[in-house]
């Protein structure tokens, strides 16, 4: 398919690309739960299990997006990631018949690599941080002609992570309060496109719905942009380093955060891992350490609810060996 105009990130664009990847990617389930199962008491949560996506995590809906609405060359495409990402872009060019190579940094978690092994792609461990598996795959690319996808800077990604945004608010319409986690911002960067353009309603921040970001303490990367006024380096460590960890978040994603996401919460590595085992004790469900940062922010009590609020936790990610059968 060859390369289209330059396209917005804005409802109407996520919403003709879920159309075009939504034969593709799977509608993941969304779980209502009283928040009393959880020691949370007066409020309703919805977890949205974008874990169960393909590959283990949203990243799936970005991989395709690039996949379906760039031209692909000869040489086939190339991609950066702490891990989810390097999955997603494997198993979409798989599926769509693609060569693929992966550059991955030492921190990438045993799990992650087995998956993008299992799809096919070509694997290179490279680097401490993302950053360097990032400088490496783009040596790749101006050597071989591959194309590179970005794993949050890149609009088709923006896209195809919105379409989250969209079929969250189609199974789920009466939402007071979304909460995400983030590391280069791709995913609350096209969710908060989705609910902050069109009618507003109830919502704060020019948004429909309130809309918060978390991320971890060792890794506070949209924190440290919003308080320079611009994405700018950040520490890049934490239990959650494999996938909320790279050094900055995306340029583009950067604007649509300063104006439809409210707040950003940072969370302890000790209440990401009480996230983690609070959604298998009650829920059976295993997140990673990245997938559980958002509902960490909650159980931990940086994020307060008002009485009734509906709240929307997504759980986003859940590669990990955590659970050992």
């Amino acid at each position: 398919m060859k390369a289209m105009p330059q396209r917005k990130v804005d409802r109407e664009s996520i919403a003709s690309t879920y159309e075009l990847i939504r034969p593709h990617v799977r509608r993941t389930p969304v779980v209502e739960v009283e928040g009393a199962d959880f020691g949370l008491n007066g409020i309703s949560l919805i977890h949205k299990l974008e874990l169960l996506q393909h590959s283990g995590s949203f990243k799936a809906r970005g991989a395709f997006a690039n996949l379906l609405m760039r031209e692909i060359p000869a040489a086939g495409v190339v991609a950066a990631s702490g891990g989810n990402h390097g999955a997603a872009v494997a198993f979409a060019a798989m599926k769509l018949k693609h060569p693929a190579r992966i550059f991955v940094p030492e921190v990438a978690s045993p799990a992650k690599l087995e998956r993008i092994r299992g799809y096919g792609a070509d694997l290179v461990v490279t680097g401490e941080r993302y950053a360097d598996a990032l400088a490496a795959s783009e040596e790749w690319a101006a050597l071989s002609g591959a194309l590179v996808i970005h794993a949050y800077d890149q609009v088709e990604t923006l896209l195809g992570q919105g379409t989250v945004g969209l079929e969250l608010e189609s199974q789920y319409p009466n939402l007071d309060t979304l909460l995400v986690a983030v590391g280069g911002g791709g995913l609350i960067g096209g969710i908060a496109a989705w609910y902050g353009s069109g009618t507003l309603g109830s919502g704060t921040h020019g948004s429909r719905i309130k809309i918060v970001g978390v991320e971890p303490e060792a890794a506070p990367t949209l924190t440290r942009a919003r308080q320079a006024g611009r994405p700018v380096d950040a520490e890049a460590g934490g239990i959650a380093a494999d996938s909320l960890a790279p050094k900055r978040v995306g340029e583009m994603m950067f604007p649509i955060a300063q104006a439809h996401v409210q707040s950003v919460l940072l969370v302890s590595d000790d209440s990401i891992v009480e996230a983690q085992r609070a959604l298998w004790n009650v829920l059976r469900v295993v997140a990673e350490p990245g997938g559980a940062a958002a509902f960490a922010a909650l159980l931990s009590r940086r994020y307060q609810p008002k009485p009734g609020e509906r709240v929307g936790v997504l759980v986003c990610g859940g590669n990990t060996a955590a659970v050992d059968f």
